[in-house]
Formats: C-alpha cells, sequence, structure tokens
C-alpha cells in the first residue's frame, strides 16, 4: 500500500465579471475545481493506496519543517501544473514586516525532493502549462535541482506542443514488456503535451507517435525512483483520456513501475 501526496490541478474560476460602471467590476461567481480528481480517483481505485491531494497554494503557504514531515510520511510523491517557483519562493519574502527582522532563508524544497529521491523515496512528475519548461518557461523545472532527478531533459524554452486533432502513445520494446497487460488500442486522443528530451538514464515506455517525443519515461536515482508523463493527467490535454475506460489501469500501472 502506497501513501501518496499529489499537488497541482487545481484552479479556482471567477467570474463572469461584469462592467457595471466606469469604477465599478464585479464578479458574479467563484467556484473551485479539483481537476486532479480524476487521477486521484484512479490511484485509489484498486482500494491499496490513499491520495492526499493539494492545491498548489496550499503547498507554497507550508512553514518551516511541514514539508520535510510531508516527506517522511508519504511514499509517493506527485506534481503536476506545478511550477518551479513553488520550490524557490516563500511567502515570507513577500511579507514586508518581516523584512529588516534577520537574513531571510528556507530550506529549499527541490533540494528536499532530490535527496529524499535519492534516500529511496519514489516522484512522479506531470505534464501541463505550469509543468517542465512550460508556457513560456513558466514550469521552469530545469531551473531548479529537480533537472538532477527528472527522467528527462527540459528545453530551454517554451515547451508546449498542442494539437485540436491530438496526439497517440506508441509503446517502446521496452515499454511492451513493463506495461504488457495494458490494452492501448482504444485510447483516446491526447490535447497537447510538454516536448522533452531523452537522456541516456531515463528509460523510455512510451512516445507520441506523431512526433517521437517521450511521453512516459523512468529513471533510477539512489534508492529512489521517478516517472515523468509529460502530458495532463487532467483536462484539457486529458479532456478525452480521463473518460477513458482503461484510464484507471493505466494510472495503476504507472504507480506500480514506480514502486517496484
Amino acid at each position: 500500500m502506497a501513501k501518496i501526496y499529489y499537488v497541482g490541478d487545481w484552479a479556482i474560476l471567477t467570474g463572469p465579471v461584469f462592467a457595471e460602471s466606469p469604477f465599478q467590476f464585479a464578479p458574479k461567481g467563484l467556484e473551485i475545481f479539483n481537476y486532479g480528481v480524476w487521477l486521484k480517483d484512479a490511484l485509489e481505485s484498486s482500494g491499496e493506496h490513499t491520495v492526499t491531494s493539494v492545491p498548489s497554494w496550499d503547498f507554497y503557504k507550508l512553514g518551516p519543517g511541514e514539508f520535510e514531515q510531508i516527506i517522511e510520511d508519504y511514499d509517493v510523491l506527485i506534481f503536476s501544473d506545478f511550477e518551479g517557483k513553488l520550490l524557490q519562493l516563500a511567502p515570507d519574502f513577500f511579507d514586508r514586516k518581516e523584512f529588516g527582522k534577520g537574513i531571510l532563508t528556507f530550506p529549499d524544497r527541490a533540494r528536499l525532493i532530490v535527496e529524499a529521491v535519492k534516500k529511496g523515496k519514489r516522484c512522479m512528475f506531470l505534464g501541463g502549462w505550469y509543468s517542465f519548461t512550460g508556457e513560456i518557461g513558466k514550469g521552469g523545472w530545469g531551473r531548479t535541482l529537480l533537472r538532477d532527478i527528472l527522467p528527462v531533459k527540459c528545453l530551454p524554452t517554451e515547451d508546449l506542443v498542442e494539437s485540436t486533432e491530438g496526439y497517440f502513445p506508441k509503446l517502446t520494446k521496452k515499454g511492451k514488456k513493463a506495461l504488457k497487460n495494458l490494452d492501448l488500442t482504444d485510447i483516446p486522443p491526447i490535447l497537447g503535451y510538454n516536448e522533452t528530451i531523452p537522456i541516456p538514464e531515463g528509460k523510455v515506455l512510451m512516445t507520441y507517435k506523431e512526433t517521437g517525443h517521450p511521453m512516459l519515461v523512468t529513471r533510477k536515482v539512489g534508492k529512489g525512483k521517478t516517472l515523468a508523463y509529460t502530458s495532463d493527467p487532467a483536462p484539457h490535454w486529458a479532456a478525452n483520456f480521463v473518460y477513458w475506460k482503461g484510464y484507471n489501469n493505466f494510472w495503476l500501472a504507472c504507480l506500480d513501475i514506480l514502486l517496484k
């Protein structure tokens, strides 16, 4: 049984917003969406694993020592649509009341993740507009220490590859062996992904049929292991994928590979 801490794939929708006068803009609604519910349900569908799904803003606000305790308590960490600034910045850097009270520094959360994986922790790195390099470089993973444990190399520039027609997976020889019980014949089109570069340390299990870019890659790092899925487990890129009958089995297979 694995205890999983999953950060990302939440959003807040405000609006519609009405301009009611030159001085007044009034939002007429506020909704919080957990787009991670599909992945959470998939990973919990076997009854063997538990998932704590956390918005990125809650992760960002963790106090000193809290992330260290999470690393201690959980077997698997998942990061999806998760910009590097969540690791590089802390709320107190923007709190003027703290200025001048002393030297402002905090433990580097990227370093904590890297060290945890080397000691045996498992991590999934999942795609999205704010993953890997991301839209206009907003993901920024390659600018953090995460680059030392990722199964792929991030592009130096924006990496989004999108199509309204979509893309389809292709198993490699290693993938056919690792995912031999997974039937991909009726998988729906994936509407986009983050382009990445294969590295010698990464074991490519799936590519995108149309481009050959990595889709699913694993890597052993010290006593631990990482997995990269370069598309999104949630809409919009997975607007079709989350309703595929094999969705649960796909993610359970990925988790099984990660835990081996």
